[in-house]
């Protein structure tokens, strides 16, 4: 998919996505000392306000005009730095102490070479935190994309993660009103 198409899939509801953050992202990020935090696919929004009510100095980018449009325009959005930019192209020109990637699925081609950028912006003592539908999703579980290429595993994540010691990676399901959704979860630390 493309920009436009996620324009046009925004654009078509009020609200695409729950305004609450993602358990997995709470689950994940509880207990780290805030710093600095970018929120890469972000959408609208829901888990960089979170971060920024944390104490986060969030950045949140997605490349739907009309998705950073609308996170701009919630509550608490203020705190934060909102970018349009295409992931598979975008440099933030500094590292994070958190690097947060939530159900962001790209097209084959695209998820190493952007997850292992991500990775790169991590800082020193900061983490990786990701949040992917399982590729067992596609045919076990409910929600998320259809195509199994384009979800991740524990494979996957553990790849991108090199050079990172791995705090947590396995698979979680998540009770949804349609049924258990299969979740991928990364959470990993930079030494040095």
């Amino acid at each position: 998919m493309d920009a436009r198409t996620w324009d046009e899939r925004y654009a078509a509801t009020d609200q695409a996505w729950s305004s609450e953050p993602n358990a997995f992202v709470v689950s994940l990020t509880e207990g780290l000392v805030p710093g600095t935090a970018i929120d890469l696919g972000t959408g609208e929004g829901r888990n960089a306000r979170w971060l920024a009510q944390q104490g986060w100095h969030a950045t949140a980018v997605d490349f739907s005009a009309v998705a950073i449009d609308r996170a701009r325009s919630a509550p608490g959005a203020e705190q934060i730095h909102w970018q349009i930019a295409d992931l598979s192209t975008y440099e933030p020109g500094q590292q994070f102490d958190l690097v947060l990637l939530a159900y962001l699925h790209l097209p084959p081609p695209l998820t190493k070479p952007v997850l292992r950028r991500a990775a790169s912006w991590v800082a020193p003592t900061g983490r990786l935190v990701v949040v992917s539908h399982a590729v067992r999703n596609a045919t076990e579980g409910v929600g998320g994309p259809p195509d199994p290429a384009v979800l991740h595993n524990e494979a996957l994540l553990r790849d991108i993660a090199t050079g990172l010691t791995i705090e947590r990676l396995d698979e979680v399901e998540r009770d949804t009103a349609q049924g258990t959704a299969i979740d991928v979860v990364l959470r990993a630390r930079r030494d040095d």
